[in-house]
């Protein structure tokens, strides 16, 4: 009986200690009892990890024991909360939280030195932190499909800033600390609650693509004009009525343009004043004659 007694007791002991803490069902289906370390891809430029759609609530911790990842990519989830934890990996070049449910981020974030490329698109971000400014070397970021209405002023120390993504937002005008990213060349402020572009549009010099469709936009700046880099303006569906009449000065605009992917001038579903709409019709060149010798007789 006594023997029989010890065996029962230890085999309830084993149980027990083969148990261990609990981890969360799609955490545990993604580790099936691997080290952390499996999960990662090495290429000849970038370790990566992916853990796009796992279903994820939250952030697993092995993550943050991880330093070693320059690509990380954990967007079409369910976070809600990115951790002060994401500090610790510093040497992240892209990192990819795209489709979740995070209304901030945290402040560590700027101790990511080495961010090249950031999306946050398709979040609930109300505001953006101050911190991320002191990302420098921020190339590419979308934080387009937010709730967000401003940008901070300390915006202008992302100098190598090239690709801006902020559409479907709430702002109500351009914020002004993105004039001094003069090494922009791509912006897309489409679908927001603008009514108008300010003047200083035109610091902007190398902008190729310019995307602000979907606004309550009533007239273009003259100095938007200036911007003779541009290849790509889409200006659809606002509420412009008259064009500057230096517009034919954007010679790398081409054409008059209609699928959304193409290079040239989109002005289609605007409330244009005749004899616009007819000339429009005739294409670029007859637009930019027509404004041309319009300005020649004023």
């Amino acid at each position: 009986m006594g023997t029989e007694h010890s065996k029962n007791e230890g085999r309830r002991s084993m149980v027990f200690l083969r148990k261990g803490p609990k981890l969360p069902a799609w955490e545990d289906a993604l580790l099936s009892g691997r080290e952390p370390k499996s999960l990662l891809k090495r290429g000849l430029r970038y370790v990566s990890l992916s853990l796009i759609m796992k279903g994820m609530t939250s952030t697993p911790d092995f993550l943050w024991g991880l330093p070693e990842v320059q690509k990380l990519n954990l967007s079409r989830n369910q976070l809600v909360v990115i951790p002060p934890s994401l500090g610790k990996l510093d040497r992240l070049v892209v990192l990819n939280l795209g489709g979740n449910c995070l209304k901030s981020l945290p402040k560590e974030i700027g101790l990511l030195r080495n961010l090249r490329v950031l999306f946050v698109n398709m979040n609930c971000l109300t505001e953006v932190p101050v911190e991320l400014s002191l990302c420098r070397k921020l190339e590419v970021l979308s934080l387009s499909h937010n709730r967000i209405s401003q940008l901070p002023l300390s915006f202008t120390d992302l100098t190598s800033l090239r690709k801006l993504n902020l559409s479907n937002n709430r702002f109500v005008q351009i914020p002004l600390c993105i004039f001094a990213l003069r090494s922009l060349d791509f912006l897309h402020l489409g679908s927001n609650k603008l009514e108008n572009i300010a003047e200083s549009i035109q610091y902007l010099v190398n902008l190729q693509i310019f995307i602000i469709e979907n606004n309550n936009i009533r007239s273009l700046p003259r100095s938007l004009c200036y911007i003779t880099t541009l290849e790509l303006l889409n200006v659809d569906y606002n509420a412009i009525q008259t064009l500057p009449d230096d517009l034919y000065l954007l010679r790398r605009l081409r054409r008059i343009a209609w699928n959304p992917m193409d290079k040239g001038l989109h002005i289609a579903h605007n409330p244009l004043s005749r004899p616009l709409p007819e000339v429009v019709e005739g294409g670029l060149d007859a637009l930019f004659n027509y404004l041309r010798e319009k300005k020649e007789h004023n």
